[in-house]
């Protein structure tokens, strides 16, 4: 492991039994110590470059105060093109920022979007009750506009501040505000999270050691035979998954040990927006609770989930519903198509501004318009056994195309990317195309309409089957 790397599992592991600690303290004291230990980890670790994250949050309060009604649209314009000044600072004679400073930037990212969303929001809601004197029954919605000692206060929050996951303002409000945090659920939804961790550390390490990326780059490779190269991809994503997945639960278990995102089961919570539906304390029967709102990865999922599309919505989970939330609705496209290749460009460059990672998320839309085709053409005309053996072919598929997608994620280069896809003759563009082909073929060339499509991340529009609209998972 880097030494960067062990600076954030030590933030990581120190953040859970502070957590414990913290459902101690009343809301004011809990809002103090949350801002002052976010603030240390920011300036021990980052330095000068704390700057960076401190002049996004004063933008954007400028913003809300100064223009509530534009504030969604100019928070994201003002958010993402300091992104862009902070990853271009060595053109202004300016110190590179450390990765601990990228990693704080992106979250607050979506923090200050999110919260621009959320205030403009407050504010049509109080118009639309004092022109209909009535109450609207909005959900998870705020109750006054935030301050600025608030807004600093949830931006330097310590929960998630490097790894996520990412949090609403209301629900980081809600959790300042919780009665009775100490009879919250603690330690079995805490271990219950953690227990996999050293699973996922130990296989990252071991294979990582195997199938070092370095090697990928070298003149060897290319000497290797072709089953080898295409196996590689698998072994590099694998050892992608396993760093992220230890790294994810951690992060889910700091913000359980410290209440964060603790709502009843009632409340339907979803990972990043919190309650869906309006809920109320029942006196008479004992309350459940679930974390949904902080989750951030589903593993199982993940790996097992049929679709490409479905493997989106499992990851990263919390970034997952921003995305759906604040980028797909507001895209300058009606087609499905490019509606879904604009929400990966926006993530694309959220991530970073390596050609690695455009090669990979544009990549996404093909796969999903090859997996469509091909289930409107073919297993739509398949009986049960021929549609549960189409299943297992399109799984193998989603898997090698996300071993594939992630090569260009982690080589970063487009020279590098480009260099692996044409080693295995960039056998999953082809597989994509083919498949296209074939279905227009066999669907006579006919268009199907995309009304009630869900958008990439797999959220929104008409839902597939019944079990998803009571809030189950299906796949």
């Amino acid at each position: 492991m880097s030494p960067d790397e062990l600076v954030y599992l030590g933030v990581l592991a120190a953040s859970i039994p502070v957590g414990f600690l913290f459902r101690y303290l009343s809301s004011s004291v809990k809002q103090a110590a949350a801002l002052f230990l976010g603030l240390f980890i920011t300036i021990a670790l980052c330095n000068i470059h704390t700057l960076h994250s401190l002049v996004t949050v004063i933008g954007t309060w400028i913003i809300i105060k100064s223009s509530w009604r534009h504030a969604p649209a100019l928070s994201l314009s003002w958010t993402f093109l300091y992104l862009l000044f902070f990853r271009l600072v060595t053109w202004f004679d300016l110190p590179q920022p450390t990765p601990f400073a990228n990693a704080i930037q992106l979250i607050l990212t979506l923090k200050m979007v999110s919260l621009a969303n959320e205030v403009h929001s407050f504010h049509i809601e109080k118009k639309r009750d004092v022109s209909s004197f009535a109450k609207s029954p909005v959900i998870g919605g705020l109750t006054q506009e935030p301050s600025l000692v608030e807004i600093l206060s949830y931006s330097y929050c310590y929960v998630g501040i490097m790894t996520g996951p990412f949090f609403r303002f209301q629900t980081y409000m809600d959790w300042l505000k919780q009665p009775s945090p100490l009879a919250l659920p603690r330690w079995e939804p805490c271990l219950q999270r953690l227990k996999m961790v050293p699973v996922f550390g130990a296989l990252f390490l071991a294979v990582n050691h195997y199938f070092p990326l370095s090697y990928v780059r070298t003149d060897g490779f290319l000497d290797e035979n072709i089953f080898f190269r295409l196996f590689y991809m698998v072994a590099v994503f694998f050892v992608f998954r396993m760093r992220f997945y230890a790294a994810w639960c951690g992060a889910e278990a700091g913000c359980i040990s410290a209440g964060l995102g603790c709502y009843p089961e009632k409340a339907l919570s979803k990972p990043g927006g919190g309650p869906t539906v309006n809920y109320s304390p029942d006196p008479t029967s004992e309350e459940k609770y679930d974390f949904k709102t902080i989750q951030n990865i589903d593993c199982y999922n993940t790996d097992f989930c049929v679709k490409v599309r479905h493997g989106m919505r499992y990851w990263n989970m919390t970034v997952q519903w921003w995305l759906h939330h604040y980028i797909y609705p507001n895209a300058p496209f009606k087609s499905y198509a490019l509606r879904a290749g604009w929400t990966m460009l926006i993530s694309a460059y959220w991530h970073g501004l390596h050609a690695g990672y455009y090669l990979s998320f544009l990549t996404i839309p093909l796969c999903i318009a090859a997996e469509s085709v091909m289930e409107s053409a073919v297993r739509a005309k398949l009986g049960p056994s021929g549609q549960n053996a189409f299943d297992w072919i399109h799984w193998f598929l989603k898997m090698r195309a996300y071993d594939y997608m992630c090569m260009g994620f982690v080589l970063l280069k487009a020279s590098d990317t480009i260099n692996y896809w044409a080693s295995i003759y960039f056998t999953m563009h082809v597989i994509a195309v083919g498949c296209i082909i074939v279905g227009r073929v066999l669907r006579g060339g006919r268009r199907e309409g995309r009304k009630g499509e869900k958008g990439p991340t797999g959220e929104g529009g008409k839902t597939e089957n019944p079990e998803e609209k009571t809030g189950q998972k299906t796949e």
